[in-house]
């Protein structure tokens, strides 16, 4: 633990170190800095930190302080929020609710600081590539900003561009990020259950693909083969001449934002059929192929004037395998048809890397749960209220739901959300039923059946293959002696590391008991000639034990035991 807040403490990371630490504290997370060391390593680089909580601060709740400290740490750490917001089964609703709230809009930057990066990625100057170019941002966010032009036809096409040297300052907080997660495992064990490791892991892999704003045109483009054959949705064409990881170069989508209501009223769009429209695009992306928009939140959502609807930005994209599209509609028919005992099974088998939990007091909070929709007409049901009660249960167990059930859940309460937005009477639990009925179908199809059924017969062929030689090996390993059982418990790792410092002080303290006895043994012995020599000795002795005196008090002030 020494070891890594001395790498934290490092010249690079120190001074971001004690930015985090000041910013925590300032909204009132002190507590937690102290805990984690933090507090501690700024202290020994000479940076004491004086804190107290301003009034204002006290006032605010929890989450809200939460929210406003990310904001104020920068890029990665808005970021950072959002990836939380979805993460619906490690924080309560009123957490991811405001932490949904985080804004990327930040002041866009001049021009003329992100004209050389433009013209290396385009190969000319933009006014040369296009016929016209508008240099006054249309947007601005934490990772980009978006630029409009004209092509020589006439049509419009927006430009994303990667601020310059945005990857630098990201790479630096993610390793900072790593890092702190694996001291508050380490020292602050009722963390824990947030899994700060998984999450910031689950962070770094979502914010790199971010950056990548090729991947994110890949990703628009696999959704956009999905909804080939669909007049109603418009996902942008990628002008790939010009694309690369750091320029996106899309058509421009002229549409209503969707958070405009007021202007989808004035267009004399039909705001029911737009719910029923966007609902079904959301069940195809989830149910059908397991390819999703993952933060379809307004923002990224146009209605266009021709009633169709247009989506932007895929930076994140969740995918699911057809297992757990099984997995999901039977859960939520489960939940439709008081199916206690389905529910629960699902559950668990998502929570599966979690030992500790009591199955039969987990079947009875979900049949209590499932028995209060018990008579509920299927028109009044909501979904997103009761995924949302799900996931209430799921953090009272702590289970743990994995990265990609937890986006989906996200996607559904946000497009529920939007769709009582246009009509307050949207039925989800009605547009849900049909993809429902045909994702539990699909898994009995007689192709697809056949085609499971051929997957595994070729494993079994090849497991029953590879097991003669696989057997000859560990028997030879056996005979040789080279067959080794490893068994790793991180309590009894932890336990050992304690009993190694404490036989490291108990024998510096004998040792420095000995350098005392026989120091003075010598002192006492000194006369005659070789007086100088005894005395040297004796000295030398005595500064010996002084000096491993210090090392044991200062290993024992260090340790804060």
């Amino acid at each position: 633990m020494a070891m890594m807040w001395e790498a934290l403490g490092t010249v690079r990371d120190l001074g971001r170190l004690q930015e985090i630490a000041s910013v925590l504290i300032r909204y009132g997370f002190g507590d937690v800095v102290r805990r984690i060391g933090m507090a501690d390593v700024l202290e020994r680089a000479g940076r004491l930190l004086h804190w107290h909580n301003a009034e204002e601060m006290l006032r605010m709740s929890a989450g809200v302080r939460v929210r406003r400290a990310l904001e104020e740490l920068g890029p990665t750490f808005v970021k950072l929020g959002q990836v939380l917001a979805t993460r619906v089964d490690l924080l309560p609703p009123d957490w991811t609710a405001e932490l949904s709230e985080l804004q990327n809009a930040v002041p866009a930057l001049p021009f003329a600081q992100i004209r050389a990066q433009l013209v290396a990625d385009l190969g000319a100057p933009p006014e040369t590539v296009f016929a016209r170019f508008d240099e006054t941002p249309l947007a601005a966010a934490s990772l980009a900003q978006t630029h409009r032009a004209w092509l020589e036809d006439g049509s419009a096409v927006v430009l994303k561009v990667r601020r310059p040297g945005i990857r630098d300052v990201v790479e630096a907080d993610l390793r900072l990020l790593a890092r702190l997660a694996e001291i508050v495992e380490a020292r602050a064990p009722d963390l824990q259950r947030y899994r700060p490791s998984e999450v910031v892991h689950q962070f770094t892999v979502s914010l790199r693909r971010e950056l990548d704003f090729a991947a994110e045109c890949r990703n628009a483009e696999r959704i956009a083969d999905n909804f080939a054959g669909d007049a109603c949705v418009l996902i942008p064409s990628v002008h790939w001449q010009w694309t690369c990881e750091s320029l996106n170069v899309q058509d421009f989508v002229d549409g209503i934002p969707g958070r405009d209501l007021a202007e989808v009223d004035a267009a004399g769009l039909d705001r029911v059929g737009l719910a029923r429209l966007g609902a079904g695009i959301v069940l195809k992306m989830v149910l059908e192929d397991g390819c999703f928009h993952a933060d379809p939140h307004p923002g990224n959502i146009f209605y266009l004037r021709d009633g169709r609807i247009g989506i932007i930005d895929f930076g994140m994209v969740g995918c699911i395998s057809e297992r757990r599209r099984y997995q999901v509609a039977t859960l939520l028919y489960g939940m439709v048809d008081h199916d206690a005992e389905a529910v629960t099974d699902v559950l668990l088998e998502w929570g599966s890397g979690d030992f500790n939990v009591d199955e039969a007091r987990l079947q009875q909070d979900i049949g209590a749960f499932v028995d209060q929709y018990r008579g509920v007409p299927l028109k009044d049901l909501r979904i997103g209220a009761m995924l949302a009660d799900v996931t209430a249960i799921l953090r009272e167990h702590a289970l743990t739901l994995p990265a990609d059930l937890a986006l989906m859940i996200k996607a559904f309460l946000t497009l529920e959300g939007m769709g009582r937005q246009l009509d307050p009477d949207f039925d989800m639990a009605s547009e849900a039923r049909p993809y429902l009925r045909r994702a539990l179908l699909q898994r009995f199809a007689p192709q697809e059946m056949l085609r499971r059924g051929r997957r595994s017969l070729t494993g079994a062929i090849e497991l029953l293959g590879d097991l003669p030689r696989d057997v000859r090996r560990l028997l030879q390993a056996a005979r040789r002696g080279r067959l080794q059982l490893h068994v790793e418990t991180r309590s009894l790792k932890g336990f050992g590391d304690q009993v190694n410092r404490a036989a490291n002080r108990l024998t510096m303290g004998i040792v420095t008991a000995a350098l005392v006895i026989g120091s003075s043994i010598v002192m006492n012995s000194v006369g005659g000639i070789s007086s100088r020599w005894l005395l040297a000795l004796g000295v030398a002795g005595f500064v010996g034990a002084g000096l491993c005196g210090i090392w044991i008090l200062f290993s024992i002030w260090r340790s804060g035991r």
